[in-house]
């Protein structure tokens, strides 16, 4: 099937992804798909073509000269550079698909340049520079944020960063140098905490959409937004845990051996590939977490939305939202 035309019965339901969401591995295979570095490398021409395709399918064409794998992969390409509820074409930094390259080049700098406070404030400003880029990004939603409030979640979000790390660094001579190599990931996961809330305080204030299982929207929900947020926040610190956690403790070891005492420079290399590695499997995995498609109980929502939903024809037990990334 997958290497012929399809059959106009058979048509694919792009409304999903390709692999079963409901499910870890489906997800995992998903996003393995989707955050690939290499779908940086489409050219506009290449993205233009793979939305024009989805779109001519979405609205009934047959496109009987694409086999199933040219369709999923125009999905696939789709899926990786276009907002999934605005349809915008997403800023290329910003995309999942940058995750891992920009992601590991910081992250390795942060925990190779972290023992002087000059060092400490330019790498946490990159990287919450970094991290406001993709959370405003990939915020759910179809709400603008304004200029003053990205300005202020930017602005409090890299100071918390930043008055983390520096706390942590105060004291953490006190303690086993292995213990000051992990100040970068504290800061990291407080500053995640402060970060993608106040990126996507809007989502908090106004709502975000709400569906039923049809797809029919049915109202705006803070709640739901609530949810959406404090899932990608576990996801966001997940991802970065086994980049800076594990290769601290390798990087101790090297450091005593002989081959870094006879070329220092390496450290930085050494340490960017070694986050590169970990966030390969850890980042598609950690956003499979949980379905991106989340869903709530009606139950959960807040009173006026209830009546609403409950007034509908066939009222959903169940409503379904876009959690971000």
């Amino acid at each position: 099937m997958s290497s012929t035309a399809i059959p106009s019965q058979l048509r694919i339901n792009l409304e999903e992804p390709r692999y079963d969401q409901n499910t870890f591995s489906g997800r995992a295979r998903h996003f393995i798909i989707t955050t690939n570095p290499l779908n940086l490398l489409c050219t506009s021409r290449q993205l233009e073509n793979a939305k024009t395709t989805v779109e001519k399918y979405r609205n009934g064409d047959e496109l009987s000269d694409l086999t199933e794998d040219q369709i999923w992969r125009a999905k696939q390409i789709y899926d990786s550079a276009f907002h999934p509820d605005t349809k915008e074409k997403m800023f290329i930094v910003g995309r999942m698909s940058a995750q891992v390259p920009m992601n590991m080049t910081i992250t390795g700098c942060m925990m190779t340049f972290y023992r002087t406070t000059p060092a400490v404030i330019f790498w946490q400003w990159i990287n919450q520079t970094f991290n406001a880029i993709v959370n405003y990004t990939n915020r759910s939603g179809d709400h603008p944020l304004s200029v003053k409030q990205l300005g202020a979640s930017y602005i409090i979000a890299t100071g918390g960063a930043m008055t983390t790390a520096l706390g942590f660094n105060r004291i953490a001579h006190r303690f086993p140098p292995l213990i000051a190599r992990y100040v970068p990931f504290s800061a990291v996961a407080a500053a995640n905490c402060i970060n993608i809330p106040f990126m996507r305080s809007r989502e908090l204030t106004h709502g975000i959409p709400v569906f039923d299982e049809n797809g029919n929207r049915v109202g705006d929900s803070k709640k739901a937004a609530k949810k959406a947020i404090s899932l990608v926040v576990i996801s966001r610190i997940g991802m970065a845990t086994p980049g800076m956690l594990i290769p601290p403790i390798i990087m101790q070891r090297l450091e005593k051996g002989a081959f870094l005492k006879r070329v220092p420079w390496m450290n930085a290399p050494i340490q960017v590939g070694l986050v590169g590695v970990f966030l390969l499997f850890a980042t598609p995995l950690c956003c499979a977490f949980f379905p991106q498609k989340s869903s709530m109980a009606v139950s959960h929502l807040e009173p006026e939305l209830q009546e609403v939903i409950a007034a509908l024809p066939s009222p959903p037990k169940r409503v379904y939202f876009n959690k971000g990334l």
